[in-house]
């Protein structure tokens, strides 16, 4: 485990994703997890990384012991966290402290008691003990060789219900030693501007403050921001926005809008440009799947669906697009709709290699199909991967095929007692050679997809690469009840590319054949595979 080096700048970028975005429901880290996880937050350039609580839980405990092992940072260091003596034992003799000397960890944050409420009626102590506490914890940590920072914990709240009280807490750790005091709006009920006079307030200490923003007001962000301009110099949050109820601050829309709008430098040079990327493999791991609307990394952040906007775009890019996606290692995508314009047709066309702008003709022919086929039920903007087929076909004459279906069957089965099975015959001929394949499983769908991949895989074996991630079905026409129409989205993915197609039909699994057959057609394509029908 490597200390680290110092930031791009003195401002210090605080990740707290794997302790306090995994108090996030559903969200559980196993330490494997953890240690991928802090990879990639080096990578992204942040300052430091909090590990978790050693001594609290033996999952922390091991965590540290292995991260002393086996990471090699290059840019973080690794913070443990953990708490303030209890109330009437000495430092020393509290184990908790003992594991965060032990845990390896150059850097310490403990969180402390700001409210006096808090101290009160939570600890049940004095308010003057509270104090001790926090003075004689920072003084233990420090003869230990360790650096603290200390998390104020419902800080803002305390400020208002207490100033002096508060105020007295943040110098009580300066003057103990800790780098850095940490306001915490811990129930996430501030407004942007109170924390701006809140923090410009308790500037007037000396001390170097931090921020630690919840989203419940739907403001982690802006206050954040807030605490900045007001003299901040330390900023905390987590990947993706994760944490308990509505989360933190997402660390990543924060730096963003530090070095792009604000002109800090933050992050190590280049760096900003992996944080897309990072974000989306760190939603792997939590199993989380991305935001598609996050700021700045999110699949829509830079996405165009108006004519009216393409029209623009086509001009220059930065009319509609507050940045260029690039710096955040995002790309602006054109979706084509209903509403799409030939502009839309065009610059889509361009993004995927294909020239219309010399053909108006076929420009037209193809912005006609798009609006026929959204009004028949289909829809583009979701299923980029179906309408680069379409256009395919346009283009070339006929479409991308890599085997001919002669027919497919499916039918279900359920007993008294047993779950329902389902059983699929798909008849097809690929690369010249006629298959016969009998694919079950626990749905007609499920069915199918078996029976279709294990027919091409015997000619096209990437295909076992392929994988279905997400399946999404639609009633169009809802009030012809189970006569409607139905729209089934389909994603896949290979591991490294991931793609949506769109199939309709008088019912689902007829919705569901045809996008399965686009995504397994365009996945081919995608790997370079040359269509072999009529080999």
């Amino acid at each position: 485990m490597s200390a680290g080096h110092q930031q791009a700048s003195d401002f210090h970028v605080y990740d707290t994703t794997m302790r306090d975005g995994a108090q996030q429901e559903g969200l559980n880290l196993s330490v494997q997890d953890k240690l991928h996880i802090a990879r990639h937050l080096d990578d992204l350039g942040v300052g430091y990384i909090e590990g978790g609580w050693p001594g609290s839980n033996p999952k922390d405990t091991e965590f540290f012991a292995l991260a002393a092992k086996e990471l090699e940072l290059k840019n973080a260091t690794l913070a443990a966290f953990g708490a303030t003596r209890r109330a009437g034992v000495e430092a020393s003799q509290d184990p908790l402290l003992q594991a965060l000397r032990e845990s390896g960890a150059s850097v310490v944050t403990v969180v402390a008691k700001s409210h006096d409420r808090h101290v009160t009626e939570a600890l049940r102590t004095t308010l003057e003990e509270n104090l001790a506490m926090v003075r004689d914890t920072v003084t233990y940590l420090r003869e230990g060789g360790q650096r603290v920072f200390v998390d104020m914990e419902h800080f803002f709240d305390g400020y208002r219900a207490n100033r002096d009280y508060a105020l007295e807490v943040v110098r009580a750790a300066g003057e103990a030693g800790a780098e850095v005091a940490v306001l915490c709006d811990t129930n996430g009920g501030m407004l942007p501007h109170w924390v701006s006079e809140i923090v410009a307030d308790v500037a007037t200490t000396g001390v170097r403050l931090g921020i630690h923003a919840h989203n419940d007001t739907g403001c982690a962000v802006a206050n954040s921001m807030a605490a900045v301009q007001a003299g901040a110099t330390h900023l905390q949050g987590c990947i993706n926005g994760y944490g308990e109820r509505t989360g933190n601050a997402d660390l990543v829309t924060c730096v963003a809008n530090l070095e792009l709008k604000l002109g800090m430098t933050v992050l190590p040079e280049g760096s900003l440009a992996e944080s897309t990327r990072i974000s989306h493999a760190i939603s792997e791991i939590t199993n989380y799947p991305p935001h598609a609307r996050q700021p700045y990394t999110g699949v829509s952040s830079f996405a165009h669906k108006a004519g009216l906007h393409a029209s623009a775009i086509r001009v220059d890019p930065d009319l509609y697009q507050h940045i260029d996606p690039a710096l955040v290692g995002n790309d602006m995508r054109l979706l084509v709709s209903e509403m799409a314009g030939r502009a839309t047709i065009e610059l889509k066309g361009k993004e995927l290699g294909y020239d219309l702008a010399g053909d108006p003709e076929r420009l037209g022919r193809v912005t006609d199909r798009v609006k026929a086929m959204e009004r028949a039920g289909y829809t583009f903007e979701a299923a980029d991967a179906s309408f680069e087929l379409l256009l395919a076909e346009e283009m070339d004459g006929v479409r991308p095929s890599f085997f001919d279906v002669e027919s497919w069957r499916v039918q279900a089965e359920s007993r008294r007692g047993d779950a329902a099975v389902a059983e699929a015959t798909v008849k097809l001929v690929a690369g010249g050679v006629r298959l016969a394949v009998i694919g079950e499983g626990n749905g007609p769908v499920n069915a199918l997809d078996h029976a279709l991949r294990q027919a091409i895989e015997q000619v096209y074996p990437d295909v076992a690469r392929f994988h279905l991630t997400d399946y999404r079905v639609r009633i169009l026409d809802q009030g012809h009840g189970t006569d409607a129409i139905t729209r089934t989205l389909i994603e896949t993915t290979d591991g490294k590319d991931v793609w949506v197609t769109v199939g309709v039909g008088a019912n689902i699994i007829e919705a569901s054949w045809e996008a399965l057959v686009d995504a397994l057609t365009y996945g081919l394509r995608l790997h370079g595979v040359r269509p072999r029908i009529n080999d």
